[in-house]
């Protein structure tokens, strides 16, 4: 996943906001949002190749997200899958906090990556190159490839998209958060982060909705959980790589025990 716009506690309906998308090479075989038959209280997407996921929430309100960071001379040959850490918390029962201590542990058996996670009552966020654990207060963040809030292009797009959206509509939707996610605009070149990659690529990585010839956005998700302890998860997934072209997936619960 390459992009995280989240509200927390900051509209006076909804506790949780997170508008997503995930980037990813085409032909990484990949599962549409489902509730999983080895842990079915989880409501995620899936990649077949390492089992993981990039994205999900619980009918209890526990909810996970890790995007990669960008910098191939921080990679490691035999790394574990960074999908795990996310399908980890989902599946297990660990606090926010005490989860991440252990991941904090254990950071060395991945490549560099971002961590956010949390439950109905907090939220939290590492980065292995950060090696810190932050807890976070409401208001508006957003997470692409380096750490939380680092100014890219998109990351500042996206952040003040998605403030000027939760102002402006007293009641939100998520065909308003997809609009957001669709941008395929890219920086210019005098904006753009040097993050080891070819110029080529930092351009195409600059949009907030990427369209290349063997890479780019697989899907995008929004997320709303609202005070009364409601969850709206949406999936859109593009078959075509054409942001007006996609496959949905909906799911609507109630938050066990809200």
């Amino acid at each position: 996943m390459c992009l995280l716009l989240i509200a927390y506690q900051h509209h006076p309906d909804y506790s949780l906001v997170i508008a997503a998308n995930r980037d990813e090479y085409y032909e990484r075989p990949t599962a549409a949002a489902c509730f999983w038959k080895d842990c079915p209280w989880v409501f995620a997407g899936r990649d077949l190749e390492h089992m993981g996921t990039w994205l999900g929430i619980t009918r209890s309100g526990r909810f996970a997200a890790v995007t990669n960071f960008r910098n191939p001379a921080l990679n490691m040959e035999g790394a574990k899958s960074r999908g795990e850490l996310v399908s980890r918390f989902l599946c297990g029962n660990q606090q926010p906090r005490k989860y991440l201590e252990t991941v904090k542990k254990e950071r060395g058996l991945y490549n560099a990556f971002n961590l956010l996670i949390g439950d109905r009552d907090s939220l939290f966020y590492y980065g292995k190159t950060e090696n810190r654990i932050r807890k976070l207060a409401p208001g508006i963040y957003g997470l692409s490839n380096s750490l939380l809030d680092t100014p890219w292009p998109k990351v500042t797009k996206g952040k003040n998209a998605l403030e000027k959206y939760l102002r402006s509509n007293g009641r939100i939707a998520p065909e308003g958060l997809f609009e957001i996610l669709a941008d395929g605009k890219q920086a210019p070149d005098e904006e753009l982060p040097s993050t080891g990659v070819a110029l080529e690529w930092e351009r195409l990585l600059s949009s907030i909705f990427i369209a290349g010839k063997n890479y780019g956005t697989r899907s995008s998700s929004v997320i709303m959980m609202d005070k009364k302890g409601r969850v709206l998860f949406v999936e859109r997934s593009f078959p075509t790589h054409n942001p007006k072209e996609w496959e949905e997936v909906i799911a609507e619960f109630d938050i066990k025990g809200s």
